[in-house]
């Protein structure tokens, strides 16, 4: 199980035999770039689902929400280092999870990570390494981290050293609008 994120199948489905279940239709939440004013919700969602605030601050530069109807259930964001980044804080409100919202954000971060110019992105996990290969990352030794990123508060302060270092490029991601 990740922290903030969701597995299995939402709904289930019907029972044998009898009649489908009837599910809750809900409305999926707009992935956008995160305000001043996301703060207070972003730093509640991301200590309720035990993940490391330090160095999150506002403006929030780099962080994208999922958003629906005005509350943010959803979180992503992204530090940037020169031509790479450092993706941190993927969280989803338990609400909020079962319909691809940290895909989408994940995605949305990538997206946005090519087109300010990276090459590529890292992270650090303790609890998702069988989750981010789904989305590109790859396992890589801590040493192969760019000196930069080593330096940031998540790998300096936030997340142990046992935590599993992973790498995407998304120099090859198409740039939106080109």
């Amino acid at each position: 199980m990740v922290p903030g994120l969701s597995y299995g199948c939402p709904g289930g489905g019907g029972a044998r035999g009898g009649r489908p279940r009837a599910r809750s239709v809900t409305r999926a939440p707009r992935i956008r770039a995160a305000t001043a004013a996301d703060l207070p919700s972003v730093l509640a969602l991301l200590r309720a689902v035990d993940l490391p605030v330090d160095g999150i601050g506002a403006p929030l530069t780099g962080f994208v929400v999922a958003d629906r109807d005005g509350q943010v259930v959803g979180v992503a964001g992204l530090e940037a280092y020169g031509p790479a980044g450092l993706l941190r804080s993927v969280a989803v409100r338990p609400d909020g999870r079962g319909g691809g919202t940290g895909r989408r954000l994940v995605e949305r971060v990538l997206v946005d990570a090519r087109a300010s110019g990276m090459r590529d992105v890292y992270l650090l996990t303790t609890t998702a390494a069988d989750y981010f290969p789904r989305l590109g990352f790859r396992p890589i030794p801590r040493s192969a981290v760019p000196p930069a990123v080593q330096g940031s508060v998540e790998f300096r302060e936030a997340c142990p050293a046992s935590a599993v270092a992973m790498h995407r490029a998304v120099r090859d991601l198409p740039v939106p609008g080109r």
